[in-house]
């Protein structure tokens, strides 16, 4: 970084003093919280965790130096900032799919055409058409339930629980469904991945390797490490 895009010695200061102001408040807010889930207490930490990070930022740009602490957040990065008692939630699901079978998908589409008269495909759709009428058919899980059947392969999934303080109007978002959610509005996160179990399988297999080596050195006790 060039020394005019440094921040200068008054940008630091007033970044160090707004961490100070939001440490007070935040104090203030945790003095009079009310219950667990205080939205005053969740609104003080957001800014002191925003005012720390810009302050740990311009200290390190101005003097290449770091602040010797780090707000923690859940697992997924985003506090919940959203009403205590929330009166509505949204239930927002996505679940990724890969066609392997284009032909069984296409298949399986003719054949619910071929007994609902509704269901109007036909073999130039090819598989677009075809997704159409089998999640017009099928509920989504029991497609996630039966996605072999349909030459589908399952990719990662997630569901979030977004709470709300009251239940939006009939056709309120419906132009827009999934970009009125806030991540911070979000009290549960079920996440689904194949990469959970190639962790899991990465523990096992370095708890597999240490029971070894404690095998191998049972079995010889008359060595002794070097």
């Amino acid at each position: 970084m060039s020394d005019a895009a440094l921040p200068t010695v008054a940008e630091v200061r007033a970044a160090a003093e707004a961490v100070k102001a939001a440490l007070d408040r935040h104090l203030a807010a945790v003095e009079r919280r009310i219950g667990d889930e205080d939205p005053d207490v969740y609104a003080a930490f957001n800014e002191l965790a925003a005012a720390a990070e810009e302050y740990d930022e311009l200290l390190y740009d101005r003097y290449d130096e770091v602040t010797p602490f780090e707000i923690p957040t859940p697992e997924d990065g985003v506090p919940y900032t959203g009403p205590a008692e929330p009166a509505a939630f949204s239930v927002l699901i996505r679940r990724d799919y890969a066609v392997v079978e284009p032909a069984r998908l296409i298949a399986q589409a003719e054949r619910v055409a071929a007994h609902d008269r509704d269901a109007d495909f036909v073999q130039d759709g090819g598989t677009a058409d075809a997704l159409g009428v089998l999640f017009g058919e099928y509920e989504p899980d029991e497609i996630a339930s039966r996605y072999k059947d349909f030459g589908l392969e399952e990719g990662d999934s997630t569901l979030w629980i977004a709470a709300s303080e009251d239940m939006a109007e009939p056709g309120e978002w419906l132009g827009s469904p999934f970009g009125h959610i806030d991540p911070q509005d979000v009290l549960h996160r079920f996440d689904v991945s194949s990469v959970f179990d190639e962790e899991a399988d990465e523990f096992e297999d370095a708890d597999d390797a240490d029971d070894a080596r404690e095998e191998d050195e049972t079995a010889r006790p008359g060595l002794t490490p070097a």
